[in-house]
């Protein structure tokens, strides 16, 4: 029995979210389905189209929701003063990605329309690269030549791949043991070539 007159709009599309980002999280993309994330919420199916206009309106935003909460992660991590702010960077993504697997893979796994992102989802989107992109800019010489915008969407891209191999086995089976470890180093002898220098503490 649906509860249309329960919520205003802004509650069942925060409901909805909620249950959303809840189903997602127990068992991924995969296994993702509307009629039971309505089913959570007590609607119908026709609720989320009356709200989100379509499935993939939804799972944009449960995955900018995701984002959200990743660089969260990653600006608690920072906000404990570590003495190696760039380890701590690709730690913390590792962090996330293990802790939370279903919803970082489901990130990469729903593929849509550019159209499909608001001004709202670019935002979260776009939050975590801008705090990766802080610390590379501080632990970089002020007069470096490099493109800092490239060079963090190359670490991004990077550290990214180490951990998909790592959360997919792949590494297990090419007998890498610190996927993590690996990664950082791979991101140090970048920095290292625009000047970097790791003995020294940033900021």
């Amino acid at each position: 029995m649906g509860r249309r007159s329960d919520h205003t709009r802004d509650e069942l599309q925060a409901l909805l979210l909620s249950e959303g980002h809840r189903l997602l999280a127990e068992g991924g993309l995969a296994r993702f389905s509307g009629r039971e994330v309505a089913k959570r919420a007590g609607y119908s199916v026709g609720t989320i189209y009356n709200v989100f206009g379509s499935l993939d309106h939804l799972l944009v935003a449960l995955n900018s929701h995701t984002f959200t909460l990743w660089a969260n992660a990653l600006e608690r991590e920072l906000s404990r003063g570590p003495a190696d702010r760039i380890a701590a960077l690709v730690e913390a993504y590792f962090a996330f990605a293990r802790d939370h697997t279903h919803l970082w893979s489901a990130i990469y796994e729903h593929r849509v329309a550019p159209d499909l992102l608001g001004p709202a989802d670019h935002a979260a989107r776009a939050a975590l690269t801008t705090i990766v992109d802080a610390e590379v800019r501080a632990a970089l010489p002020a007069d470096t030549g490099t493109d800092i915008g490239r060079l963090t969407r190359s670490l991004i891209a990077v550290v990214h791949g180490h951990c998909s191999f790592a959360l997919g086995g792949t590494f297990a089976l090419l007998e890498e043991h610190d996927p993590a470890g690996s990664a950082l180093a791979r991101v140090r002898e970048s920095l290292a070539m625009q000047g970097y220098d790791a003995t020294l503490p940033v900021g």
